[in-house]
Formats: structure tokens, C-alpha cells, sequence
């Protein structure tokens, strides 16, 4: 009886001593954007500069990205901008634009993807739940064709996939999402994100 109180209490002790795991600040404030953004709008808005956004009450999936890392110091309006003002051969020409516009040019999808990329985030695109960390950014091509982009949450399916905090036409959410659809980007962001933008 001793002995297994004596191990109950090591057990006990060993379960104070571990440390506990963080969770990026980057998966609170994309989770923070459920409830408050309900819809999803694509429309094309003339946005206020650096910092602008669309009402907190719609957005696309871009959006959830670029509100979240905001909180973290990095304005992607801005970052992007900058960077496509001097370096505008870098980024697709998808829509057929002669120059950078501040106001989308950060809610597209394959921008994002690039900036990630020349900040030197990108990740082996991974095919098991073990190779995605909370915070980490996935791009996907959905059955359709079209372009999405989310955040790994901290939480898991019960089948132990991560969960993605995303708006895919609801409004931001925390689905279980990961591998149905075909994954195009996977990103880790730096730290401190403040001091990433170029």
C-alpha cells in the first residue's frame, strides 16, 4: 500500500514538473474570430492604409490569417504591399493587375503564399496529423479549384487530426478539415512576427 501511495505521489509530481504546452497566440486570436465574423463577403472594398480591413463582421478565408497575425505585430496589408512595390515580378499575376492594390492585394490567397514563402516559412507539405504544429498556415485547393487558407488549431478531431480555424462561406470556424482537400502550402511563421516584414 505504501508503494503505491509512494508512486501516485512521484506520478503526482511528475505531472506539476512537466511544463505546459503553450498555445500560439496566433491560434487564440483565430479562434477569438469566431462569433464575431459570421459571413463570408469577398466583395472588393477600399480599405484605409497600413491596418485596413473590412468590417470584423465578414471576410474570406485570407482574412482570418491577416487578423490573427495582426494581433501579433505583422500587418500583412502592409508587408505584402511593400514587398510586391518592389518586387511585383515575384507575385502571380492571377488577375491580370499592372501594379500592386493594397486594398486586396493581402486577401488573395496565392499572394499570401508567396510572401510566406520569401520569408522563408514554408514547410514540407505534410501527410500525417504529426507534421502540422497550432499556428501553423495550410493552403489547400478545394475540389472546386478554388484557393483556401487556415490556421492549425490546437485542437484535435477524435481522430486525432488537427482542427483548422478558417470562412469558407460560414463565417470563421474551427473545423476538421485538414486532409479533405488537396494541401498546396504549409507555413510556419517566425518569431517574433514583429520583426519579419521587410
Amino acid at each position: 500500500m505504501r508503494s503505491v501511495s509512494r508512486l501516485a505521489a512521484l506520478l503526482l509530481l511528475a505531472c506539476v514538473a512537466l511544463p505546459a504546452v503553450a498555445r500560439p497566440a496566433l491560434v487564440d486570436a483565430a479562434r477569438a474570430q469566431i462569433g464575431v465574423t459570421v459571413r463570408y463577403d469577398p466583395a472588393y472594398i477600399r480599405l484605409s492604409y497600413p491596418g485596413g480591413d473590412v468590417p470584423d463582421d465578414r471576410g474570406v478565408c485570407t482574412d482570418v490569417v491577416v487578423r490573427a497575425l495582426r494581433t501579433q505585430g505583422l500587418d500583412l496589408q502592409q508587408a505584402i504591399h511593400e514587398d510586391m512595390r518592389s518586387a511585383f515580378a515575384a507575385y502571380p499575376r492571377d488577375w491580370g493587375a499592372d501594379a500592386p492594390d493594397r486594398n486586396i492585394d493581402h486577401r488573395r490567397v496565392p499572394n499570401q503564399m508567396r510572401w510566406f514563402e520569401r520569408q522563408g516559412w514554408q514547410r514540407a507539405i505534410g501527410q500525417r496529423a504529426a507534421d502540422f504544429r497550432p499556428g501553423d498556415i495550410v493552403a489547400w485547393r478545394l475540389r472546386s479549384g478554388q484557393l483556401h487558407i487556415g490556421i492549425v488549431s490546437d485542437r484535435r478531431s477524435a481522430a486525432g487530426t488537427p482542427l483548422i480555424l478558417h470562412n469558407i462561406a460560414r463565417g470563421t470556424r474551427e473545423d476538421d478539415l485538414l486532409f479533405d482537400h488537396t494541401i498546396i502550402g504549409h507555413y510556419r511563421p517566425t518569431r517574433p512576427l514583429a520583426r519579419v516584414a521587410r
